[in-house]
């Protein structure tokens, strides 16, 4: 007889039993299969099948252990899986509890990366025309990389060279390892935020395939179709391609060649400023001659010459009408002088003081009229003066 044969057990005794046993005897035990029903709970727990051509197993892996994991599982994708048995009496199954999870393979990951290719490819995140041009230069850089990495420091003394005016805002982040497609996203996210960027790198030095693998993940390869600006993909050396390069705007072999992509060379700018300059004197110059050419054939043009000597005949009549003025005056004055003497002729008998009173009337009368004749001509007073009973005129 076996164990417990000796007396009777209850459903849940016998679970128990069986959930102590294997939890105890399988704590930590290495397993290879192959993932089916992969399912990334909202919660952040994965759910999944492990499966060979036989026999398959539920697994779990909590979301605080697989924060660690660089990849993202697919289904097909075969992986060796650290954990241990658990056992869910209520229900009478088992299954492990993952605590690591590794690719079988360099070509489990090939695998994920071609699948991944193929769902955005069929998306259209990969179609060239969405990918925006880089403006012709960029003023604010954004930069999402390591900060204590060799990347930064090579892209930092490029732009000091090339293009010491722009401005470079990194936006630090982990670049492999646990969270690392995390941490890219959330990089990406604070570049929305600044103000005027003009183009993003994103990327990393070299590295091996798991190292790299950050820049393969969906997460990131939407977050980068999803910048309002565009984004150089600079990830590793030149013969390493990942997902991020296909869907960014512009790939660029290394890091140190995206900053030479999106800064313009001073030597180069400094040569077209001169030359702009050249050619904006000639054109100066050919704009000062031509203007000359024209206003000196207006100058002698007929119609010009027609108006200069309408303002001869206008200045002649300006003279010949004052001449008259002049004269008409002149007339009216010897007239004035003519009847002066008249009146003294006939009042030669009368009283001096009576002669001299007149004498001051008719003088006034003549200063009103000379007044208003030399105001209309030349504005300046012309007064007759009354002297010893003789009429004097100024300047006469």
């Amino acid at each position: 007889m076996g164990i417990f044969a000796d007396r009777k057990l209850t459903v849940s005794e016998l679970t128990y039993s069986i959930k102590r046993f294997l939890e105890e005897g399988f704590q930590d035990i290495l397993l290879e299969g192959e993932i089916s029903n992969f399912k990334d709970h909202v919660s952040g727990h994965w759910y999944f099948t492990l499966k060979d051509t036989s026999a398959q197993i539920n697994g779990t892996m909590w979301k605080s252990l697989n924060a660690g994991v660089f990849f993202r599982p697919v289904d097909g994708m075969k992986v060796i899986v650290q954990g241990r048995i658990s056992v869910y009496a209520p229900r009478g199954t088992y299954a492990i509890d993952v605590k690591r999870m590794l690719p079988a393979g360099v070509g489990e990951l090939q695998l994920a990366f071609d699948r991944l290719k193929q769902k955005l490819e069929s998306e259209g995140l990969f179609d060239p025309e969405r990918k925006r041009p880089l403006p012709e230069i960029s003023y604010r850089i954004g930069i999402v990389t390591a900060p204590d990495g060799a990347a930064i420091s090579d892209m930092i003394t490029i732009v000091r060279r090339r293009f010491p005016l722009a401005e470079i805002v990194l936006s630090p982040c982990k670049v492999q390892g646990e969270g690392a497609a995390e941490s890219i996203v959330a990089a990406l996210k604070l570049l929305i935020r600044e103000k005027d960027i003009d183009v993003v790198i994103v990327g990393r030095g070299g590295g091996s395939i798991e190292d790299l693998w950050a820049f393969n993940e969906e997460i990131v390869a939407r977050q980068i179709a999803a910048m309002p600006f565009p984004v150089v993909s600079a990830v590793g050396h030149e013969v390493d391609y990942t997902i991020a390069d296909y869907v960014a705007d512009l790939r660029a072999p290394t890091p140190s060649a995206a900053m030479e992509l999106v800064t313009p060379d001073r030597a180069k700018i400094v040569r077209s400023l001169l030359s702009t300059g050249t050619i904006f004197d000639g054109y100066l110059e050919n704009l000062i001659y031509d203007n000359r050419k024209k206003l000196l054939g207006f100058v002698h043009s007929y119609g010009f010459k027609s108006i200069e000597d309408k303002l001869r005949y206008l200045n002649q009549k300006v003279d010949s009408s004052v001449q008259r003025i002049f004269y008409a005056a002149d007339r009216k004055f010897d007239r004035l002088r003519h009847r002066v003497k008249e009146m003294e002729v006939r009042i030669g008998a009368f009283d001096a003081g009576k002669i001299q009173k007149k004498g001051f009337v008719l003088v006034r009368q003549g200063n009103k009229f000379v007044t208003s004749a030399n105001r209309l001509l030349t504005g300046e007073p012309f007064l007759l003066k009354f002297h010893d009973g003789e009429v004097k005129i100024p300047n006469e």
